[in-house]
């Protein structure tokens, strides 16, 4: 798929069929993952493939829909959910409070937007979860003290329309100055 193929299809799912995620296509995400670029070249994320049914009931029981407040269950569904943490320590050496504060999460955020850009490419369907508790999500993925969840993204073939959601006029979105 050509990249703004890509851009176009990629939409949030919210159901997904109990197809199996190939390994191949997930070793493409990650090394995806890998080539984002990151503040420094520091990566200071970590990503955490669930891949675990119980875990990822787990992160779905961990995970509120505020808009609907209701558990996000498809998190559950999808074959696979990548749970992105940012390290702000990595970051900081560096830095310093700018680097832990906002390049860390960053880093871990464009690590994240690479990995639906690239499922989307493999046929592939994802949702951008962060609406969660951090502090269960932390523990379920046993993040270190100093790792901080960003987001959950599950992974795995689409099981509705994909239909694209309305988006403000580019008068609304750009200035020129």
């Amino acid at each position: 798929m050509k990249f703004f193929e890509v851009i176009k299809n990629r939409t949030s799912i919210r159901s997904y069929s109990s197809k199996e995620i190939e390994e191949e296509k997930l070793q493409k995400i990650l090394d995806v993952i890998n080539s984002a670029p990151s503040a420094g070249n520091l990566q200071s994320y970590r990503v955490i493939v669930v891949k675990d049914k119980n875990q990822r009931n787990n992160l779905a029981a961990s995970s509120l829909s505020m808009a609907r407040k209701t558990k996000q269950t498809f998190i559950s569904e999808a074959p696979i959910s990548l749970v992105f943490l940012a390290i702000p320590s990595t970051s900081s050496i560096r830095y310093g409070k700018r680097g832990s504060s906002l390049y860390s999460i960053q880093d871990a955020t464009i690590a994240a937007a690479y990995a639906q850009l690239a499922a989307t490419s493999l046929g592939l369907s994802s949702v951008w979860v962060g609406s969660f508790n951090t502090e269960n999500v932390s523990k379920l993925v046993n993040a270190k003290q100093d790792e901080i969840p960003i987001a959950i993204i599950p992974i795995g073939y689409s099981n509705e329309e994909s239909n694209p959601t309305p988006r403000k006029s580019k008068e609304e979105l750009f200035f020129e100055m």
